[in-house]
């Protein structure tokens, strides 16, 4: 199983929460499906499977019921023309140097969303939030949606880096200095990754919609298409992940990525998870997940390959459970060469939860299925 840090093409445009390994992915898409097949991940998180199945060749769906997630995954997987670079360069050497609390207020406020900005008044992050604003401002400078997608992405970025979790307060220098050097890191990611994809053949398509309507989807609606492939890692039974929010300052919550996204938020954490952590038999979550599983199985094709990793909170009752779900919805576990399930435990943890120690949640398994 691959500990390396989540790397290569465009998977380090967002460090977006529960990321699953590229190289993962990429076996998966090898191994099972053949240049040309469609692959689905209908949880795709931050595009891993999208962005691995494109640069292999293969016709990508993803979905995810995360709007943040749908707009990480399209920039991840949008080529720029040049003019598109030629503006983002500009946009880097020109406007980057504006970014500051110096900007009048007034000018800025069309830009600052009071709800999604909640706890960035707090003292580590007041001054970056002007600087996002400010940045935010000036985006709407460029003429094409994909240049303004991609460089909302590099404030994401650089955004995260400098207010979720961190002990320490970012300059307005430093974040200045990052947007500069992020621009040009990103640029020529994407720009590799258009030209591996131009020569494969691969194409995506992004989704966002909840998974249990994914045969109601265009691309699967009507027979019109069948996946060969699945490859993904859904929500985790009893396991608590924070999908749509950052922390900042001792943890306080912020919903700012959809803020500098642009995207609308969902509901609560619940929302993004299946059910709420605090059900001990998280009856909701098998309710839901069996749900989920029957129309994924609606888009698969006979004999055709689910390859996922989860991890659960209490295995040796929550893991049955699952695979009487997969069961249920027509899927047949496959067993590994050696008969035994792969564990792992779950590398490049935060610092809030290793300091809980090995706990049940902090290990996955990876799940073979075939649909009958």
């Amino acid at each position: 199983m691959d500990r390396q840090p989540v790397t290569g093409w465009t998977h380090s445009f967002y460090r977006y929460p529960a990321r699953f390994s590229p190289r993962f992915a990429a076996t998966a898409v090898a191994q099972f499906s053949a240049p040309g097949d469609v692959v689905l991940d209908p949880y795709m998180g931050g595009g891993t499977t999208v962005v691995e199945g494109v640069v292999a060749g293969r016709q990508v769906v993803g979905n995810d019921l995360n709007s943040l997630a749908t707009f990480v995954a399209k920039v991840k997987t949008t080529s720029l023309s040049d003019a598109d670079v030629s503006a983002i360069e500009g946009w880097a050497s020109r406007a980057v140097p504006s970014f500051g609390y110096r900007r009048d207020a007034s000018e800025l406020e069309p830009f600052v969303d009071p709800v999604r900005t909640k706890n960035l008044t707090l003292a580590r992050a007041r001054f970056i939030k002007k600087a996002v604003a400010a940045a935010l401002a000036s985006i709407t400078e460029l003429e094409s949606e994909a240049a303004r997608n991609f460089t909302r992405c590099v404030v994401l970025r650089v955004g995260q880096g400098a207010l979720d979790g961190r002990e320490r307060q970012t300059s307005l220098r430093q974040f200045r200095e990052r947007v500069a050097e992020t621009t040009a890191e990103m640029l020529t990611s994407i720009t590799a990754f258009a030209e591996a994809a131009r020569k494969a053949g691969g194409t995506a398509v992004i989704l966002n919609r909840d998974a249990a309507e994914l045969d109601q989807a265009p691309p699967f609606r009507g027979d019109a298409l069948r996946a060969s492939l699945v490859v993904t890692s859904p929500p985790y039974p009893g396991v608590h992940v924070l999908y749509h929010r950052w922390q900042v300052d001792g943890r306080r919550e912020t919903p700012a990525p959809y803020w500098i996204a642009g995207c609308n938020d969902g509901e609560g954490a619940s929302f993004y998870n299946f059910s709420d952590r605090r059900q001990a038999a998280a009856d909701n979550y098998f309710k839901h997940s069996l749900i989920t599983l029957k129309a994924i199985r609606r888009v698969v094709r006979e004999g055709g390959h689910m390859i996922q990793m989860v991890a659960f909170n209490r295995p040796n009752d929550q893991l049955p459970r699952y695979l009487a779900n997969m069961e249920a919805a027509g899927f047949a576990e496959v067993s590994a060469g050696s008969g035994a399930r792969i564990w792992r435990q779950v590398p490049h943890r935060k610092w809030h939860a290793v300091l809980q120690g090995t706990t049940h949640s902090a290990n996955e398994v990876v799940l073979v299925h075939r649909a009958t």
